[in-house]
């Protein structure tokens, strides 16, 4: 897998942890808990295709 592609899933599974969020935030009592954990992840992938991005532009 390119670095290209892997950033693309990573932005599909970031994009997709957003969703879930949002469902979670529509519940009628929203689990705080889980809404923290998939913040967790979201911002670690975040940060994963910002590390990515980065060392692509150096090469």
């Amino acid at each position: 897998m390119s670095t290209v592609d892997h950033i693309e899933a990573l932005k599909a599974k970031h994009a997709s942890l957003e969703h879930a969020i949002d469902q979670e935030n529509m519940r009628p009592h929203p689990d705080d808990d889980a809404i923290c954990s998939l913040k967790k992840r979201k911002l670690q992938i975040k940060d994963e295709i910002a590390r990515l991005t980065a060392s692509s532009t150096r090469h």
